[in-house]
Order: C-alpha cells, then sequence, then structure tokens
C-alpha cells in the first residue's frame, strides 16, 4: 500500500487544531454576521435591484482551488461583499416586484437560525421528537387558520407535512395517487394513466408526470381563455376525460391552481373537484402563493370546495414571511402517501415506528433526511400573531391595488388581466388614446388593429429597459399570445412609496421608448 506524505510543517500549524464548534469563537463569527446582515438590510435600497454581472464573472475572480490554510472570517466577509453581493439579485429588496415574492423576517431568519444550530436530521419520530412533533403542530395550526376542513389535520384524519418545494410536494401526491389508481385497475395499465391541468399550470406538475414515469403523451394541458379569466373551465375538462376514456386510457391526477403564476388566474376547486369525482381522479390544488392570503376571511372563498380535493399546498416561503424553503403540503389520506414513498430498513426500525403511534416523516417525501423547518414557521406564527399576519398580508394587497390604479389612470397602458391577489399585469400601448373596452375588468383591444406582434416587442424592450436601469425588477410572462409584465408585490420591506416610484420608472422608460418608437 502507499503511504501519505504530510508537510509537517503546515501539518503542526495551530490553526488546524480550532474547534471547529467552539462555542466561544462561534458567539464571536455570529455577531460579525449578524452585524453584516443587518447592515446590508440597512443599505439594500443602494444596490440595483437585478443583477448586472455577466455570466462567469466570478470566475475570473476567485481563486483556482480552495485554500489549504484557513482564512479568518473578516477576510471571508470581506470577499462576500466585494466578489458576492454584486452578483445577488436582491430578492428582499422593497424595490423587488418579479416573480412572486420570497418575503422574510426577523423570526423566519432566527427560526432558521436555530434550526440550522441544532442541525437534527429529522427523518423519523425517534431521530428527534421535538422535530416531528411541531411540525404536526404548526400544521394544524395553520390548516386551522385557512379554514381547511378537518379531514385535511391530524386532528381529523389527514395530516400535513413540510416539504422544500411545490414541486416535491406535487411529485409526492402525483405518485400517491399514480400507485392508488393502479392498485385498482393493474400496473399493466400505466402507460394509459393521464394528467390534466391547464395551460396555464404551473410546470412543475409536467416535471412530476416526468419522473413518476406517466407517458409524456399523457399529459392535458386544458386551454383557458380571457372569458374565464384564464381558469380553468370545468366543462372543458370533462370533455377531455370523457374522450380519453372513450379512448381507453385512464384519468387519475388533476392539479388545480388558485393563483395561477402568470396571472393569479383562479381555477373554480368546487365544480372542477364535482367532475374528477365522477372519474376517482385526485385532485391537487396548488396555491403556492395565493394560498398564504386565504388567513385573511375576505381571500378564503378562492378555496371554497377544498373539501372535495384530496391535497392542498402552499409556499410559506413566498408569501408567509418565513424564508426558502418551506412548503406546506397538506393531505386528507397520509397512508396514500405512506404506501408509495415508505422504506423500512434494518437500521431504521425501532420502538416507536412499531407501535405506529408516531408519524415518520421520511415516509411523507421523496428524501429519507430533512430539515428542522417546523422551528421557522413555529417562530413566525408565535412572533407575528394571525391578526399582524393578515395586515401585512393587506397591505400588499392595498399597494397591488395602487399600483393597477396607476395604471387604469395612464391611457397608455393597460390592466391585462384581473388582480386577485398583490400581482398586477400591464403593458404599454403604442398608441394612448386607443379605446378601452373592459370585460370582467379586463381590457379587450382589437389585436389584429393594434398588431400584437409589434405590441409585445415593445412591452418586451420596456421591460428589459427598465430592468437594466436596476431601480426595480419586474418579469413577464405570456398568455393567450399577449406578451404581460408583471408586478408582485409582497416584498417584506415594500412600502407605498416603493410602489409609487416604481410607476414612475415605468412611465419614465415607457415615454422614452415610445418617443423612439
Amino acid at each position: 500500500m502507499g503511504s501519505l506524505t504530510f508537510d509537517k510543517d503546515q501539518e503542526n500549524n495551530s490553526h488546524f487544531v480550532t474547534n471547529p464548534l467552539d462555542p466561544k469563537e462561534f458567539r464571536r463569527q455570529g455577531h460579525m454576521i449578524i452585524d453584516f446582515i443587518a447592515d446590508y438590510y440597512e443599505n439594500i435600497e443602494r444596490y440595483q435591484v437585478l443583477s448586472q454581472v455577466e455570466p462567469n464573472y466570478l470566475r475570473n475572480l476567485l481563486p483556482e482551488s480552495a485554500p489549504y490554510s484557513p482564512e479568518s472570517i473578516e477576510t471571508i466577509l470581506q470577499d462576500v461583499q466585494k466578489y458576492i453581493i454584486p452578483g445577488i439579485t436582491h430578492w428582499q429588496s422593497p424595490n423587488y416586484f418579479a416573480y412572486f415574492p420570497s418575503s422574510g423576517s426577523i423570526a423566519g431568519f432566527l427560526g432558521e437560525m436555530l434550526s440550522t444550530g441544532f442541525n437534527v436530521v429529522g427523518f423519523n419520530w425517534m431521530s428527534s421528537p421535538a422535530a416531528t412533533e411541531l411540525e404536526c403542530i404548526v400544521m394544524d395550526w395553520f390548516g386551522e387558520m385557512l379554514k381547511l376542513p378537518k379531514s385535511f389535520l391530524f386532528s381529523g384524519n389527514g395530516g400535513g407535512v413540510l416539504q422544500g418545494t411545490t414541486c416535491e410536494a406535487i411529485l409526492c401526491t402525483l405518485t400517491a395517487a399514480r400507485d392508488q389508481m393502479l392498485s385498482q385497475v393493474g400496473r399493466e395499465k400505466m402507460e394509459k394513466l393521464v394528467v390534466y391541468g391547464s395551460d396555464q399550470t404551473h410546470s412543475a406538475i409536467q416535471k412530476a408526470a416526468k419522473i413518476a414515469g406517466i407517458n409524456p403523451m399523457n399529459f392535458r394541458a386544458v386551454k383557458t381563455t380571457k372569458s374565464t379569466s384564464f381558469g380553468l373551465c370545468p366543462k372543458s375538462l370533462r370533455d377531455a376525460v370523457q374522450a380519453d376514456v372513450q379512448a381507453g386510457l385512464v384519468p387519475f391526477f388533476l392539479c388545480a391552481t388558485v393563483g395561477t403564476t402568470s396571472t393569479n388566474a383562479i381555477d373554480p376547486i368546487g365544480p372542477l373537484c364535482e367532475v374528477a369525482k365522477d372519474y376517482s381522479i385526485w385532485v391537487h390544488v396548488d396555491a403556492a402563493y395565493a394560498g398564504s392570503a386565504c388567513i385573511c376571511p375576505e381571500f378564503r372563498h378562492f378555496i371554497d370546495g377544498i373539501e372535495g380535493a384530496d391535497s392542498f399546498t402552499l409556499n410559506a416561503h413566498k408569501w408567509f414571511f418565513t424564508t426558502l424553503d418551506c412548503c406546506c403540503l397538506w393531505v386528507k389520506d397520509p397512508s396514500a402517501l405512506i404506501k408509495s414513498l415508505s422504506t423500512n430498513p434494518a437500521y431504521l426500525r425501532n420502538k416507536a415506528t412499531d407501535s405506529k403511534q408516531v408519524v415518520d416523516y421520511k415516509d411523507w417525501q421523496i428524501t429519507l433526511s430533512r430539515r428542522f423547518r417546523a422551528m421557522k414557521l413555529w417562530l413566525v406564527l408565535r412572533s407575528y400573531g394571525v391578526a399582524n399576519l393578515r395586515c401585512f398580508l393587506r397591505s400588499h394587497v392595498k399597494m397591488a391595488k395602487l399600483f393597477e390604479e396607476l395604471v387604469r389612470l395612464d391611457n397608455t397602458f393597460e390592466v391585462v388581466a384581473p388582480r386577485n391577489f398583490a400581482l398586477v399585469c400591464f403593458r404599454v400601448l403604442p398608441k394612448p388614446n386607443f379605446k378601452k373596452v373592459y370585460e370582467n375588468g379586463v381590457a379587450n383591444h382589437d389585436e389584429k388593429a393594434l398588431d400584437l406582434e409589434r405590441v409585445n416587442e415593445l412591452n418586451q424592450k420596456l421591460l428589459d429597459s427598465i430592468n437594466r436601469s436596476g431601480h426595480i425588477y419586474m418579469s413577464p410572462t405570456v398568455v393567450d399570445g399577449v406578451y404581460i409584465i408583471r408586478c408582485a408585490i409582497g416584498a417584506t420591506l415594500t412600502e407605498e412609496r416603493h410602489v409609487i416610484m416604481a410607476w414612475k420608472v415605468v412611465q419614465e422608460h415607457a415615454d422614452a421608448l415610445l418617443s423612439r418608437y
């Protein structure tokens, strides 16, 4: 056998005997990190929201290999400030209006610190009882805040679990639905299974279906229209399902959405569940963004009919101040998940599991290892309480209403889709005096007269100009061939003054662009 050679001078260096978890050094460095982050937030408005760096910028700035000897935290933080922050798109900036929010909070940050500090691996109850039991409790708390039927809670016959993202949650529920259906029709029917969504459903459903082995030809993106505000029409779903049944296929999974990514469209849960019930289709309701708002009584009606669904998700890390990652999944029948996802090797067996009196969350998810996510959600719920959380959410909706009104007051622009929550979808028009006709709160134009391609190009140039400025950041989508600019309000630090400033930035760039158009 060969032998390792050591540089004795290097290996005997005193730096190498430092305990990497020394409490005194942890306290010293921890205070420095807290101060660094606090300073970042105090100065966050000084940064350009969208990072302006070029691809591979960082490789040219950092060494080609890892350091052999340790470096001080002071040196490392200097490099964070100098090299990393310029490459960050500042999702927590009050001038961030792109995609959907990833809202943070002191409670969310500190809960994450506690979770990371304990660093438990709570794959089953035995591995850390508090992690499992706290998760069960906070999921019931949150479910009660949403007025979910008791059938979705541990206090009923259901239960909740914290996943990383909605993509993971959909894969888990789709896998459970797949196995449940195959147990009835036979595994030889695998190639005949069909998944349904709308043409506005998040692409996560297609990825999940692909991973779960569903024939790619058997995904149905049912077309939506402006007449239903781009929500999935129950009749259209029934027609699609009936056609598949007549063709000898097996419908088994529907993903309905409350607050689609593009425009926040609402699929009517109750009527869709009625269609699904006729064909024994598993209904998953994806409310990743909008679900948080449903703790407010005035928004709860958007999930009416949830009692007919089989599973429901929302992302607390989007609009519930709980920091990434924290996806809440509730299911009516946990045994369906467990049958599909459980493993029980000898090295994980224990008396608690054998007693059937505990929850082993490893059997509710794809991975074995899992983080103590419940800690940060618990801190958010306790630190702010339901009343304050509702106020935070309502303030964002109020600011979105303000932005929407500013758009409507300027006939150079139009609102392209109804605003249900805190997302405003709009575009600029090349003919500011073109007559607007509104149907269901949505501007309706003769697109041929406007030359759709030309209008789309104009809006793409406008958004590129806005984002290059670094003052604000918004993101686009395309619905029914129309290029749309999305203004999603929900960053924790955003105030009314930021929304007014954002509108002025949009107007200034539009004026400059239209003067040349």
